[in-house]
């Protein structure tokens, strides 16, 4: 007996039969080929090598993608490391400048007493203004002469020791000539 299950002999035999026996046994022999085929390609386990090297290539592809995802963070912090620094050598230099105004314009705001003791200080210099008693009110810069002058060249020197002062704004010259 044969794969098919049928005797050769049976299948010459006769006629009729044999050609729908032997197409029979084709198709069956076909389909236990296929079958036996089918089956040997299922119970193939991969061999110890394969799997190492399905392991490796898995790590080799893991180990590339983080990489790429290491550079792409190291460039994404240096990018913001640029922009910090940008922005503090800015906030410096926005600090420094506001320093500098600060120190300018309180050296140029000279204080109103120190304003009033120059002012006394370049009047007392005179000859003609160091005898008479000048009262200097200073506020805000503004100085205000009051007293008497002995004449109205010393009531305009007067004004313009006091106008040459660092820090006055400006000066009311009430100064009265006296008489005399």
């Amino acid at each position: 007996m044969n794969i098919t299950g049928l005797n050769p002999q049976e299948v010459t035999t006769s006629r009729p039969q044999s050609s729908k026996g032997a197409r029979i046994a084709s198709i069956l022999a076909v389909s236990a080929l296929a079958l036996g085929l089918t089956a040997c390609g299922r119970n193939e386990e991969p061999t110890v090598g394969q799997r190492l090297d399905s392991a490796v290539e898995k790590t080799e592809q893991a180990a590339a993608d983080a990489r790429a995802k290491t550079e792409a963070a190291m460039e994404k912090a240096d990018a913001r490391m640029d922009q910090s620094a940008e922005r503090a050598e800015a906030m410096a230099k926005d600090l420094g400048e506001s320093a500098k105004q600060a120190v300018n314009t309180a050296m140029d705001k000279v204080d109103d007493a120190t304003i009033t003791a120059q002012v006394s200080a370049g009047l007392a210099k005179d000859p003609d203004l160091s005898a008479v008693k000048i009262n200097v009110d200073t506020h805000n810069g503004a100085v205000t002469l009051n007293g008497p002058a002995p004449n109205l060249a010393a009531k305009d020197r007067a004004q313009t020791i006091a106008k040459s002062i660092k820090g006055v704004t400006s000066v009311t010259n009430l100064l009265v000539v006296s008489a005399g």
